[in-house]
């Protein structure tokens, strides 16, 4: 427990103190105006109190990235502690306080707008399209987990297809109804939720600490695989919303239309980020702690789900009450992030569309083909749309994070907080996609056979990386100094 501990605490400490140092190279003005002030609707730019906000922005980002990513992610041994701690305090806290501020000074737009500003017009018509369709792609994925655990604790009548199509119309409610009257009235609830969970599994971890091994003791990569399951990438993508996720950026924007004051965006959005990252670390902790080491989780998950173990672990820990909290944070977590997707999927294409939201009638026009396209793509395998999401959800962080480090060169800001998540980053992701069955290794194996070696992957991630840092150094050379932008 020492060694968790000490984790915790530096997670926490650093949330302290970079956020601020963030914060500070920012520029944030507590007095100036934000958008719910000057744009009020009463549907998407709706003022909320900064509590209410920060628990939907949690909920939003969370769904069971920190929970069954963590318990996966922690077959990677104690690496993984380190990557979430300084993943979080270093690149998704930046990542995800960063594209909050910049939306709230430009009022709320959505991310590809905020891309294409930076990286130019070619660029934000593919992010137009490559996040509009990752949002669709999570409000479809997210469906089937919620929807098969509700048909088995449910009588035999109410089967899979019943929740599928009953979250689906819960999908299209969230879509369309102003903020503050589904989403505002049941996330915080929600959050609270998941947060008084994870709190009592953190007290819990302390009682059977003696069986979690120390960080320094097994310090090697416990994947039954580990030369087709390398550190790195894999375990950069696997580990995402409890580190650094691009879905987030495509969250920030929602909030960011709720903010009174640019006072509360630290803890909002920098503060839910480190506190996913805690719940991340809770996770992975207790997951090891409960099967008594790596090799018990690895037979553990050998014969049950993630969803299996967090039952287990929460009713054995916590009792019944424990026991219906983890089933309320393995349902109502998921619906929660596939329901904002598709709102932020909304936002997005009105934004391209230059189309005013107030009105039902014009969120209509925008929503039904969004709700016809997402309930075709849930035809589609599940394991499938699942592999793909992956790596798809890092190419947007990717992305993110290089027009939050341009955006602070032109400003003459301290860009070295961004550019070096931008650069590790682009390594990971275009290794992976390269490496990866489920990246190009698809077509390689189909067509011949085989898959990519390993150090051809990382060779060409790393000269993908090295192109991305000559082409950030030419624009350095001739950039001109961005006088007010926003």
């Amino acid at each position: 427990m020492i060694s968790f501990s000490i984790a915790l605490a530096v997670l926490i400490v650093g949330y302290f103190l970079y956020s601020k140092v963030v914060e500070r190279v920012f520029g944030a003005d507590y007095k100036r105006p934000t958008p719910v002030q000057t744009m009020a609707d009463g549907v998407d730019y709706v003022a909320l109190p900064s509590w209410k906000i920060f628990l939907i922005q949690f909920l939003n980002i969370a769904g069971l990235g920190p929970i069954f990513g963590a318990i996966m992610g922690i077959m990677f041994g104690p690496a993984a502690f380190l990557w979430i701690v300084f993943g979080t305090i270093f690149a998704g806290a930046v990542h995800d306080y960063l594209s909050g501020m910049l939306s709230l000074r430009r009022g709320g737009a959505s991310l590809p707008e905020i891309v294409g500003q930076e990286l130019g017009g070619k660029v934000k018509n593919a992010m137009r399209v490559f996040s509009l369709l990752l949002m669709i792609l999570v409000g479809a994925v997210f469906v089937y987990n919620p929807a098969d655990l509700l048909a088995m604790l449910t009588p035999e009548g109410l089967d899979r297809t019943f929740w599928v199509v009953l979250i689906f119309v819960y999908y299209m409610l969230a879509t369309l109804l102003p903020i503050d009257k589904l989403i505002g009235k049941l996330y915080p609830l929600f959050g609270i939720a998941l947060l008084f969970m994870a709190v009592g599994i953190m007290v819990m971890l302390y009682v059977h600490g003696a069986d979690m091994p120390e960080m320094w003791t097994e310090f090697y990569n416990h994947k039954a695989d580990p030369e087709a399951n390398p550190i790195f990438p894999m375990m950069f993508v696997s580990i995402a919303c409890g580190a650094i996720s691009g879905f987030h950026a495509t969250q920030s924007p929602m909030m960011a239309r709720c903010l009174k004051t640019e006072k509360h965006a630290r803890p909002i959005f920098y503060g839910a980020m480190a506190a996913e990252g805690v719940v991340a670390l809770i996770w992975a902790a207790a997951a090891i702690t409960f099967t008594r080491g790596y090799d018990g989780l690895q037979d553990f998950l050998g014969g049950g789900s993630p969803a299996v173990l967090v039952d287990s672990l929460s009713r054995s820990w916590l009792g019944t009450f424990g026991g219906i909290l983890a089933v309320l944070g393995v349902i109502a977590a998921p619906i929660t992030s596939g329901d904002t997707a598709l709102r932020s999927a909304r936002l997005i294409a009105a934004d391209f569309m230059g189309m005013k939201q107030k009105k039902i009638t014009s969120r209509l026009m925008v929503s039904v083909p969004l709700f016809v396209v997402c309930f075709i793509i849930m035809l589609l395998p599940y394991d499938a749309l699942w592999r793909y999401f992956a790596w798809c959800n890092q190419v947007l962080a990717v992305f993110t994070l290089w027009t939050l480090t341009v955006y602070l060169a032109r400003k003459e800001k301290a860009y070295i907080i961004t550019l070096i998540p931008a650069l590790f980053m682009t390594a990971v992701t275009v290794t992976y996609i390269v490496f990866a069955p489920e990246g190009i290794g698809i077509i390689t194996d189909a067509l011949a056979g085989v898959r990519i070696s390993y150090e051809l992957s990382v060779a060409v991630g790393l000269g993908v990386t090295a192109v991305f840092a000559y082409l950030f150094s030419r624009f350095l050379k001739g950039r001109e100094p961005q006088a007010a932008l926003d």
